[in-house]
């Protein structure tokens, strides 16, 4: 049973939500255009004002809002990340990921009648620290991936993962669990 508490309900039709997209695609081209390092760091935190030290982020990367986005120290993202954050998204600490990679926290009704409204729901996202998603992994609303966990290449997370594990495939399940000597 979902927790309607971490539920967030809004219409895609909301004005100030239209606006606040809009002022973030500009800031995201504007950092996608950016060549030096440094300007890119400066120009991040202009996007995700609660990220860590040491971020890395290869362009192009798109999100709707940043504001609801929380990253932590020495965050690296490979080519084409793209954050749907609707609802919050909180990434930790020496979390990498690969190229092509979706993490997304909206989700449209099942009733025609109400996604014609424009009514929408997000659910939060939680990636723990020391974690690796591989290229091309997609990430849905809801979802917590335990610290330490690795999610191979093309797999499609949609229920959690737990901490320490290796996880494939689509829908995502947990391979094997990480031995002692791959946890140091």
């Amino acid at each position: 049973m979902v927790d309607e508490e971490k539920i967030r309900y809004y219409n895609n039709k909301n004005l100030k939500l239209t606006e606040d997209i809009k002022k973030c695609q500009k800031r995201c081209n504007t950092y996608n255009l950016l060549q030096s390092s440094s300007e890119k760091r400066k120009n991040i935190k202009e996007i995700i004002e609660l990220i860590g030290i040491n971020p890395q982020i290869e362009p192009p990367f798109h999100c709707d809002f940043g504001y609801n986005i929380e990253i932590g120290d020495n965050f690296y993202s490979n080519y084409n990340l793209t954050i749907l954050d609707e609802a919050k998204v909180l990434i930790g600490n020496n979390v990498l990921i690969g190229p092509n990679c979706g993490i997304y926290s909206a989700e449209h009704p099942i009733s025609i009648k109400n996604r014609n409204k424009g009514d929408e729901f997000a659910k939060n996202i939680t990636i723990g620290d020391n974690v690796w998603i591989g290229g091309s992994v997609t990430i849905l609303a809801g979802v917590t991936i335990g610290s330490n966990s690795t999610i191979g290449a093309g797999s499609v997370v949609t229920k959690d993962i737990p901490s320490g594990v290796v996880a494939v495939g689509n829908p995502c399940k947990v391979l094997r669990k990480l031995t002692d000597k791959e946890l140091d």
